[in-house]
């Protein structure tokens, strides 16, 4: 088989190639002209983004015989044999399936022999987080204290998986996900060099789908050049990634702001039948009305759009709709985005998610409305009956004698991100202790700190928050903004086992919005104070029955 895929032509051979991770090319750079690299490395970070290519890169410049250098020439020997695998003196070890300790055992006996042909050995272990805790153990002692002559770089997708004694031992680089438009300018040189026709928003709709990977992103234009015919357009993008057009989210997004629930659901239910994602709908909309916003707010800020092409229709649209209306679709369908993830259903997710911002906005609407002045006087005598009764009630309820106090909730509205689960909060409450909450706080500053070089996205979620509350097993959170109660829910796994290494306790983790915490708790504390109060008149029956037997009911006077 003589053809290869883009991904595998163009793999970086150079650091220069390794396009979006400058912070990390250049200080690697710096560190091997002036002999002054480490001898362990870890490289985190998504799928696609650079990580094995920077370490071959590394292994070829440290052993290239043009030493001292910035960059790998290529051409001697050493670098030669590395690229084609003939000197096995960089050794790649695939984590995944080789994950007992027997096989770091091997490694351990093999890294005190010397380099055959090249002055450094490297081992580049990718997927390191899979291999098994025992074999970390294993492979402790080596990675501290190796031979002068040996490099280890380990990479890694999932860096909060491997234990912190194996991370304090290797200087560390977060590999980012690449931006769309350095990914496009990317492809724009291998497509010149291919010479291969193609659209600048063919392109960029390539970009969006990679999701800030490299690889990805050539994977996909490979698939669309095979599809198109001579010249890969957005069309032929769309067909092989299951993407939305322009044109259909513009037309769902009218016929939602002009409460036409008919049409929107037909639009969505024949784009489905055409073999339409879903879930690639909601993330494609959620870009589109991303970029409105942008727009609207500001029209400058259109070169930062990701999704969506200035055209007239898209012009007319942005003016029609109003800000509120598109902040409020993309609340409700980045909580329909989470729900998807697992149902096998999600077409009715979806279809319930563009129904609820539909009816929410029509409802808006006629809210504003002036009633007429029958409806407002059958209102307010509808008000006054039922003022009436509740009066009525209490007075019945005070009258009539307690043997017990139940747990008094106030109603609560349902919120718009986020499910708040009370019973699972009152419970922890049942239970906590202050030395547990001190305890956390104590080193809630280091497990930030800890989550934020692990994974930024995650510790952009909690950063606006502070634990409330805390027993043995659980911890309450309350989150300034209701949204990112929403948002930690993709990371909490990962978030409590940073947490778990951070205080040596493993707690499963609550969120709740602020507002909500604070009037849940003075609830809880109202509760609490009325169950004593009544305990104690309870106790107190007895003694005042018997004084009224022994001193009469005219002498005996009760006071609170």
């Amino acid at each position: 088989m003589s053809y290869q895929a883009l991904y595998r032509v163009w793999r970086p051979r150079t650091f220069r190639d390794v396009v979006g991770q400058s912070h990390i090319t250049q200080t690697l750079q710096n560190a091997i002209f002036g002999e002054k690299f480490s001898h362990a490395y870890l490289f985190s970070g998504p799928r696609g983004t650079g990580k094995t290519s920077a370490a071959k890169i590394f292994a070829q410049t440290i052993n290239c015989e043009q030493m001292p250098t910035k960059e790998p020439c290529n051409e001697c020997a050493a670098c030669r044999g590395i690229l084609d695998g003939s000197i096995q003196d960089v050794i790649e070890i695939d984590a995944a399936s080789n994950t007992s300790v027997d096989d770091i055992r091997d490694i351990r006996d093999k890294v005190k022999y010397a380099s055959s042909s090249v002055p450094y050995k490297v081992y580049i272990i990718d997927e390191v987080h899979m291999i098994s805790v025992n074999a970390f153990n294993a492979l402790l002692k080596t990675l501290e204290e190796p031979p002068p002559h040996v490099v280890f770089i380990l990479a890694t997708t999932e860096p909060h998986k491997i234990p912190l004694t194996i991370i304090s031992r290797c200087q560390r680089f977060d590999f980012k996900s690449i931006n769309n438009k350095v990914i496009v300018e990317r492809m724009q040189e291998i497509m010149d060099h291919e010479k291969i026709a193609y659209t600048e928003d063919a392109l960029e709709a390539v970009a969006l789908a990679a999701e800030g990977g490299m690889r990805d992103a050539l994977s996909i234009l490979d698939q669309a050049i095979s599809y198109s015919d001579g010249k890969v357009e957005i069309d032929d993008v769309l067909t092989v990634t299951g993407g939305v057009s322009q044109h259909i989210l513009t037309d769902i997004a009218r016929s939602m702001f002009e409460q036409n629930t008919q049409n929107t659901l037909q639009l969505f239910d024949t784009m489905v039948q055409n073999g339409k994602d879903p879930g690639r709908f909601v993330f494609d909309y959620i870009y589109f009305l991303r970029d409105m916003l942008f727009y609207k707010t500001t029209p400058d800020l259109a070169g930062y759009m990701e999704r969506a092409v200035v055209t007239d229709e898209f012009k007319q649209l942005t003016e029609l709709v109003d800000v509120d209306w598109i902040q409020d679709a993309i609340v409700e369908l980045t909580q329909c985005e989470q729900q998807i993830k697992w149902t096998n259903s999600p077409k009715v997710f979806v279809e319930i998610s563009l129904l609820i911002i539909t009816n929410r906005y029509s409802e808006s609407n006629q809210q504003n409305k002036p009633a007429p002045s029958d409806d407002v006087s059958q209102l307010v005598q509808r008000i006054s009956q039922l003022e009436k009764k509740l009066t009525e009630m209490g007075t019945a309820q005070e009258s009539t004698p307690k043997t017990s106090t139940p747990r008094r909730e106030a109603p609560r509205i349902k919120s718009k991100t986020y499910d708040i689960p009370y019973g699972k909060i009152r419970t922890v409450l049942d239970h906590a202790e202050k030395s547990a909450l001190q305890k956390v706080r104590k080193e809630w500053a280091n497990f930030l700190e800890q989550l934020k070089t692990t994974n930024a996205p995650a510790h952009a979620t909690i950063q606006d928050s502070k634990p409330a509350a805390a027993s043995n097993d659980s911890l309450i959170v309350a989150f300034k903004y209701e949204i990112h109660c929403s948002l930690f829910l993709d990371h909490k796994e990962m978030v409590e086992s940073i947490l778990a290494n951070t205080i040596s306790n493993h707690l499963i983790i609550i969120p709740i919005p602020e507002q909500d915490w604070y009037e849940l708790r003075q609830e809880y504390v109202n509760n609490q104070e009325q169950t004593h109060s009544d305990e104690d008149k309870e106790e107190n029956v007895p003694v005042v029955e018997e004084a009224h037997k022994l001193f009469g009911e005219d002498i005996v006077e009760i006071r609170e």
